[in-house]
C-alpha cells in the first residue's frame, strides 16, 4: 500500500510539473495542413533568396541557373539552390572557360554528378570540365534533351554514359537508343569516350540485378567499336573495390569511391585528348 501510494504521488507531481509530455518545440507544426502550409512558406523563402542571388550575377551565369531551373526537375534544384545560398560548389557550377584549354563535357546518372568534382580537380589546368544540367537518366530521356545538354558551345570531347537507369530497358531498345544518342553527339565532331556503368547490387525489391548491367555494358561495348569510340572502363576499375568505395547495398559510392573514379575518368579524358 505504502508503494502505490508513493507512485501515485509520483504521477501527480510529474503531471503538475509536466514531465510526462514534453511541450512542442516552438514552431512544430501540430498537424499535415500545417506542416504543409511551413514546406510551402520554407519554399517560397528559398526562391526568394536565391532569385535575388542570381539576379546579381554575370549574364552569361544568370543564363546558366535559368538551364538549370528548366531542367534540373524538383530533386536536385532544390538542393542546387540551397548550396548556391550556401556558397557550396557543386557539379553544377558555371564553368568559365578558360580559352587556352579543351572543352569537356560530362554526361551521366547521379554517378557521374558524384564524380564531377573530381575530375575537375583531377584536369585542373587541363581542361574546362562542364556538365549536362541533368540527372541525365536513361537513354530515353537522352533522345529528348541531347539537344539541351550539348547546348550552342562547340566541344573537344564527350565523355558520356547511360546503364544504371536503362537495367529494366528491354537490350534491343536500350541498343537502338544508345546508337541514335551516339549518331547524334558524333555530329558536333568532338572526340566520343564511353564509359561503362559501373556495377549494381542484386535487390529484387527494387527489380534491379547485378547481371543487367553486364549485359548493357555488353550491348554498348559492341557500339562503341562499331564507330571506333574509346571506352574509360570504370565497371573494371572500381569492381576489385566496391566493398569499401561503393555504399552498401546501393549504386551509388562514398566520397573516397568518387574521388577514385573522378581520377579515372580525368586520366580517360587527358589521355583521349592527347
Amino acid at each position: 500500500m505504502k508503494n502505490t501510494a508513493c507512485l501515485s504521488l509520483f504521477i501527480l507531481a510529474a503531471t503538475a510539473m509536466g514531465l510526462q509530455s514534453a511541450p512542442r518545440p516552438k514552431g512544430e507544426p501540430t498537424n499535415a495542413a500545417e506542416a504543409a502550409v511551413q514546406k510551402a512558406a520554407a519554399k517560397k523563402a528559398l526562391d526568394a533568396k536565391y532569385a535575388a542571388l542570381v539576379a546579381k550575377l554575370p549574364p552569361n551565369q544568370q543564363s546558366w541557373e535559368r538551364v538549370l531551373q528548366e531542367n534540373l526537375g524538383g530533386f536536385y534544384l532544390p538542393i542546387h539552390k540551397r548550396q548556391k545560398l550556401a556558397g557550396q560548389s557543386n557539379a553544377w557550377d558555371f564553368v568559365a572557360d578558360d580559352s587556352n584549354l579543351p572543352r569537356v563535357l560530362l554526361i551521366g546518372d547521379s554517378v557521374s554528378r558524384g564524380y564531377t568534382q573530381a575530375v575537375r580537380k583531377t584536369l585542373a589546368g587541363k581542361a574546362n570540365v562542364h556538365r549536362a544540367p541533368a540527372n541525365c537518366g536513361p537513354t530515353a530521356t537522352g533522345l529528348k534533351k541531347i539537344g539541351v545538354w550539348l547546348g550552342d558551345g562547340k566541344w573537344d570531347l564527350i565523355h558520356f554514359n547511360f546503364g544504371i537507369h536503362d537495367r529494366n530497358t528491354p537490350l534491343a531498345d536500350y541498343s537502338q537508343r544508345l546508337e541514335q544518342i551516339v549518331e547524334r553527339m558524333k555530329q558536333t565532331g568532338a572526340k566520343l569516350v564511353w564509359a561503362s556503368t559501373t556495377p549494381i547490387p542484386d535487390a529484387p525489391a527494387k527489380k534491379q540485378t547485378a547481371a543487367s548491367i553486364v549485359e548493357r555494358n555488353g550491348t554498348a561495348a559492341r557500339i562503341m567499336n562499331k564507330h571506333g569510340i574509346a571506352t574509360d572502363d570504370l565497371f573494371t576499375a572500381i569492381t576489385p573495390h566496391l566493398a569499401t568505395l561503393q555504399n552498401p547495398n546501393d549504386v551509388h559510392f562514398n566520397g573516397k569511391g568518387y574521388d577514385f573514379l573522378g581520377q579515372q575518368v580525368g586520366k580517360a579524358i587527358e589521355a583521349a585528348l592527347k
